[in-house]
């Protein structure tokens, strides 16, 4: 997918970007596939905002997508691509051969027209999804399950592929867009290709209007806050926040402290760090 520039017919306009949609073939959404999608506004049952920057937007509906994709050797075939607001991928409304419909992810080369299957005896083509045990090594995949029938859970955004490196025993050994190694059962599922709308990572806003659209209100930095609001506020003119390091508004580190657990359970699972450690 392309990236559209636009005239400067005002300052916002000079340098705002946006997408082409030149892979959608497919405008208005499958109704049977959508679900009410409710609005918090980053606040809790309690009213209490939970999650900052969050409210407004447009108002929007929820796909549903197919992460788990069991229905095994039936062949689908591909009906349209389309625009989701839920997700930076665009999505792929499938019909099967016996009339269920159903959307997945789409990746890179999916046309409308084209077959596609799941299952073991499924061809190693974009937008099959088979066993990890049944893909050759070397191969880019995407929506990666965690545990089998679980559905996919890792390398799900636009642009995105995982290398599947090697199989040994139980496990196979991926290496995700992150750079980290990692190893997952190899009766897991997962879809091949690379994730379309690869561009999507090259679009300017241009202007804070386009942000509050998507539902992201502003953000403010701590260091031109007062001190009773901020840990970083107060001092006159600029000033340094006043602190060994970087903090968040209530006065926890912030800005690169690691925050995984010690004892993770999936700890014994990961091979390499995305920073190029090895577990320990």
């Amino acid at each position: 997918m392309g990236i559209k520039k636009y005239n400067p017919y005002t300052p916002s306009r000079r340098n705002m970007t946006g997408s082409d949609f030149s892979e959608i073939t497919k405008k208005s959404p499958e109704k049977s596939l959508l679900a009410k999608k409710d609005k918090t506004a980053g606040r809790n049952n309690q009213g209490k905002i939970t999650v900052r920057h969050h409210g407004g937007g447009n108002r929007q509906k929820y796909r549903i997508v197919d992460f788990k994709r069991l229905k095994d050797d039936v062949p689908a075939k591909v009906i349209g691509i389309e625009y989701d607001p839920n997700r930076t991928a665009n999505i792929a409304l499938i019909c099967y051969a016996d009339g269920e419909k159903a959307y997945i992810l789409a990746p890179e080369g999916l046309k409308d027209g084209m077959k596609i299957m799941n299952g073991v005896n499924a061809e190693i083509r974009p937008g099959n999804c088979l066993p990890l045990s049944e893909i050759p090594v070397g191969t880019m995949v995407h929506n990666i399950e965690l545990l089998p029938g679980k559905g996919g859970q890792m390398v799900r955004a636009a642009g995105n592929a995982a290398q599947l490196m090697a199989k040994e025993g139980k496990f196979a050994t991926l290496r995700l867009p992150s750079g980290e190694m990692r190893m997952v059962p190899i009766a897991c599922r997962a879809s091949i290709g690379v994730i379309g709308n690869g561009d999507h990572n090259l679009i300017n806003i241009g202007k804070a209007g386009r942000k509050r659209h998507m539902g992201i209100r502003p953000t403010v930095r701590g260091s031109v806050m007062n001190p009773n609001d901020h840990p970083h506020g107060g001092g006159e003119g600029k000033t340094g926040i006043g602190r060994p390091g970087p903090s968040t508004p209530w006065g926890k580190p912030a800005l690169g402290l690691k925050t995984r657990a010690k004892k993770k359970h999936s700890n014994k699972l990961i091979v390499r760090r995305r920073d190029g450690r090895a577990i320990k």
